[in-house]
């Protein structure tokens, strides 16, 4: 059996994280017949095959498996090793990854990413934006961003924005036409522009006052799965819509949305960047980190 090279090794492990070719490809700058051909001539030098392969997924063997189960925190190991050497540089270097929703990346692209893009040219960041919830760890991220009430335990938080707010938004030529809800209630005689949740489920727009607790199941024609287009759908006059307060802001100051119900849209914790706690944290984190802090200030 001829011996693998560590990007063959490193390559397989991706493709067993990712269950893609397409996506390991992407994180590796491969391209998938690239990617492909390293696995075939890593089958043929270790004389086993490693992947079930179909054109719509991927799968290991019992052999991949066991290969993967070994290989993985050697990995960890190397990388872990390499960014102590990197910490005795003058400057980090290398990619930092990181998990946020869009509107989470809005945030940090407006004011963390730029400062700590110019005074790191060394560093690469790679911003992964997904409407549903990753598990950091396992996807090969280094640190996540996530509203502070939605946080996994055993992780390191730290603030990014302070409380925020879900609103209830429409038109004033909206509101002219249909009237101004009142209560929660209320809006079952409305258009909403309902929001569909990664997982397909509908989001049902949650709402408190004095204690009073109301997750309502909104009716409405039309469902997006996108913050911005539900705000914009508002601004047009198709609806009310129930978004974040940085989405709606923009709109609000330009006078094109007002809310309603705001005195049923309590503040909710703000967002944090967050990584797992008990392990080495890269050099180019922790640079990202002070620029945070310094930006949060």
């Amino acid at each position: 059996m001829a011996r693998p090279s560590l990007a063959d090794l490193t390559a397989f492990a991706a493709i067993v994280t990712h269950r893609s070719f397409r996506k390991a490809a992407d994180g590796l700058g491969l391209s998938p017949s690239t990617l492909s051909h390293m696995m075939r001539t890593l089958e043929r030098n270790m004389g086993v095959r490693l992947l079930h392969r179909t054109t719509r997924s991927v799968s290991t063997t019992e052999a991949g498996e066991r290969l993967v189960a070994h290989l993985q925190p050697v990995l960890r190991d190397l990388d872990r090793a390499l960014e102590e050497v990197n910490a005795f540089r003058a400057r980090p270097s290398g990619t930092l990854r990181i998990n946020a929703s869009e509107g989470a990346a809005q945030i940090l692209l407006r004011t963390v990413v730029p400062t700590f893009l110019d005074r790191y040219p060394e560093m690469a960041l790679d911003l992964v934006t997904e409407g549903k919830l990753v598990d950091i760890v396992e996807g090969g991220f280094d640190a996540g961003i996530r509203l502070g009430e939605a946080l996994p335990k055993d992780m390191i938080a730290v603030r990014l924005r302070e409380e925020m707010r879900f609103l209830a938004v429409a038109s004033p030529a909206y509101l002219a036409k249909h009237g101004t809800p009142q209560t929660p209630d209320d809006l079952q005689h409305h258009a909403c522009i309902r929001m569909r949740m990664p997982s397909g489920k509908l989001y049902r727009w949650e709402f408190e006052k004095h204690g009073q607790e109301l997750s309502v199941e909104v009716p409405g024609p039309l469902t997006l799965d996108h913050t911005e287009l539900m705000a914009e759908c508002a601004v047009d006059g198709l609806g009310i819509a129930f978004v974040p307060d940085p989405t709606a802001q923009p709109h609000l100051d330009a006078g094109k949305l007002v809310t309603v119900l705001s005195d049923w849209c309590p503040p909710i914790p703000g967002l944090f960047l967050y990584y797992p706690a008990g392990r080495h944290v890269p050099a180019g984190l922790r640079a990202f980190i002070d620029v945070l802090k310094e930006v949060v200030r």
